[in-house]
């Protein structure tokens, strides 16, 4: 994705009409779920939903200037891939998502440490991808946060 793009406006006209219609499935079901906390907008490149500073002044450890990431979701050249930096930092909740994810009628897991991808639009299960994103607040985010990677910065 190109680094000029800063609205989600832009980010998600610069992509195919399936692409396009896929993401804005997945940001409507997060946006269903997700704490009223967490703001969406464009990070790293991606749609991402961060805890602003005014709710963490501390911002990301990796760049104190950023906010605090939590979740993202991205059209890659080949797969839509959502980012859940919870799934990272709790093994409960990453055995939740595994769990409830062979529940589902989705294939196989394709997914890293945090990374979930979807090679075909048709594979994602939209709802599960929105409960993740409610499965923490703000604020157990911050703290799981702050338990995780604070103390190893």
């Amino acid at each position: 994705m190109s680094k000029h793009i800063t609205t989600i406006e832009e980010y998600l006209s610069s992509l195919s009409d399936e692409r396009k219609a896929a993401m804005i499935q997945i940001q409507q079901s997060i946006q269903k779920y997700i704490d009223t906390d967490f703001e969406a907008g464009i990070a790293y490149g991606m749609i991402t939903y961060c805890i602003p500073h005014s709710k963490y002044p501390k911002g990301y450890h990796c760049n104190p200037e950023q906010a605090l990431p939590y979740m993202s979701i991205a059209s890659q050249k080949s797969h839509i891939a959502i980012y859940h930096m919870g799934l990272y930092a709790s093994p409960e909740l990453m055995k939740w998502f595994v769990d409830s994810y062979a529940k589902s009628n989705a294939p196989k897991l394709d997914m890293g440490k945090s990374c979930i991808r979807f090679k075909k639009t048709d594979n994602i299960p939209f709802e599960l991808i929105g409960e993740l994103a409610g499965k923490l607040s703000a604020d157990e985010w911050i703290a799981l946060y702050e338990k995780a990677f604070r103390s190893k910065a």
